[in-house]
């Protein structure tokens, strides 16, 4: 499906050649290109300027039949996620003309003050991540993705980065199964399902997989999570997924929260906050969308996912405010919330995980508070470490991968507010000020390990308006971002 080729321009068969342009500078040195940009310039309504469309018919020098050009903005401006959110928007909106092979012009080499690579690699993401539909509840198919996308390049960055067609499109069809279980309703993902889906589809990479039940789950004294479960018909389940190769000098663990509805328990959320609960497990999605991508590309480190599985839910066996459980690590937790689900949860996972596989670094991810989302926004992830080196890696891998991470601070005076009069802590604040950093706290509380970062998605998992190379419902946040920093 994605390609990347340097025959000649006026060979090549498709239904459009699409062509960026800047608004200030040439970003291309041959003659087929620059002649097809001045016809296009010489137009009124186009300069290249940032959102510009104009598309010409029958060009004598190419075989396609139309050749789109998209403007850019100025050369000062341009960035790898220009490119990323130019080639995914124009793929949307090829689907809905119904074509089904389309090629990119890339800028030639040197022509930009990024790397061609980088700026193939963002054409190539945006195309695959672009051409995503998520149809799966509707009767009607109106619209059907691109069979083929190119991207035309020069023979030398062709064939230097022959490989990267391949590795993109393993890395985006993580993202994609992670949005697609985000999108899934909860009446199809209940623990039982959503661990047995990803079991399977694990087992097919070769990872090793286990699939722990509630049974054992109480004979392991996972109590903090199974006190989050205890509401529903649905039993818990924890998936964990080993990719181990031959010599790993290393040993990481991804934690994921898989809350397949969020419905607060006792401390019922209000209507306006309920319906977009199904996607409260999409830490989950993307830890297990992760390991199955390494497993396909291969990755040198020993890489453990651990992914805590529930449905929080009312009921009169519900866990209730006020109860007090003991946690698989040995504290005693005070439930002043059952709301604040999902760091019971991560505690007992991070805890176990650290226990049997003795790992040098712990990241986890979780929609874990609406607080993280009221401080960066929807399209900003938090990130909380103990380690400054591991928080460097997280936000430089988001730069790159525009999956953008903000550090937040672990004040240590902060603790105060996450102490229990009855208990060793407890799950809610006494402030409501600062709840994404005391969420954070209390996770740090049991994450005994040299390296730990803990990334609150709440804001970028989802979204209600889709983006330039994302429908609207689950984005798969952190897939790109964890196999970056895994490379």
């Amino acid at each position: 499906m994605l390609h990347l080729i340097s025959t000649g321009l006026n060979k090549i068969k498709a239904d459009a050649i699409v062509l960026p342009v800047c608004e200030d500078k040439m970003l291309y040195s041959k003659k087929e290109v620059i002649s097809l940009i001045q016809v296009a310039k010489d137009l009124k309504e186009f300069k290249g300027c940032k959102s510009d469309e104009v598309i010409l018919y029958n060009v004598a020098e190419v075989q396609p039949k139309r050749v789109i050009f998209l403007g850019l903005g100025k050369f000062s401006k341009i960035s790898p996620e220009s490119f990323r959110s130019l080639v995914g928007s124009s793929v949307q909106k090829c689907i809905q003309k119904g074509f089904s092979n389309i090629l990119f012009v890339a800028p030639d080499e040197n022509m930009l003050n990024h790397p061609v690579g980088v700026i193939l690699e963002a054409m190539l993401e945006g195309a695959c991540l672009g051409n995503h539909i998520f149809d799966r509840y509707k009767k009607e198919k109106k619209n059907i993705p691109l069979q083929k996308i190119s991207v035309w390049t020069s023979p030398d960055p062709a064939t230097r980065y022959r490989s990267l067609p391949g590795r993109i499109r393993t890395i985006c069809e993580g993202t994609i199964l992670a949005r697609n279980w985000v999108s899934t309703p909860p009446n199809e993902k209940k623990p039982e399902q959503f661990s047995s889906e990803i079991a399977g589809l694990a087992r097919k990479e070769k990872l090793k997989v286990r699939v722990i039940h509630e049974s054992e789950l109480k004979k392991l004294k996972m109590n903090a999570m199974l006190a989050v479960a205890a509401g529903s018909e649905s039993e818990a389940r924890l998936v964990i997924m080993e990719h181990a190769p031959i010599g790993a000098k290393k040993t990481i663990v991804l934690v994921g929260k898989g809350v397949t509805f969020d419905s607060g328990g006792i401390n019922l959320k209000p209507s306006g906050s309920l319906e977009d609960m199904k996607m409260d497990m999409a830490g989950a999605a993307a830890v297990a969308a992760t390991m199955i991508t390494i497993s396909k590309l291969g990755a040198k480190d020993k890489v453990i996912g651990v992914i805590p599985i529930v449905e929080n839910m009312p009921s009169g066996n519900a866990t209730r405010p006020g109860d007090i459980v003991k946690s698989y690590a040995g504290k005693t937790v005070e439930i002043g919330n059952t709301d604040a689900e999902g760091r019971l949860i991560l505690i007992d996972a991070i805890s176990y995980a650290i226990k049997k596989y003795k790992p040098e670094t712990v990241i986890d991810l979780a929609t874990l508070t609406g607080a993280c989302v009221m401080a960066l926004g929807e399209k900003i992830a938090g990130v909380f470490s103990t380690d400054d080196d591991l928080a460097d890696i997280l936000i430089s891998a988001g730069e790159k991968t525009f999956e953008r991470c903000w550090r937040l601070p672990l004040p240590e005076d902060y603790k105060e507010l996450i102490k229990s009069d009855l208990a060793d802590i407890k799950n809610l604040a006494s402030s409501r000020m600062g709840g994404a950093i005391t969420a954070a706290l209390f996770l740090a509380e049991f994450a005994a390990v040299p390296k730990w970062a803990h990334i609150d998605i709440a804001g970028p998992a989802f979204t209600q308006k889709g983006t330039p190379y994302c429908p609207k419902g689950g984005t798969g946040f952190g897939v790109r971002l964890l196999c970056e920093i895994l490379k």
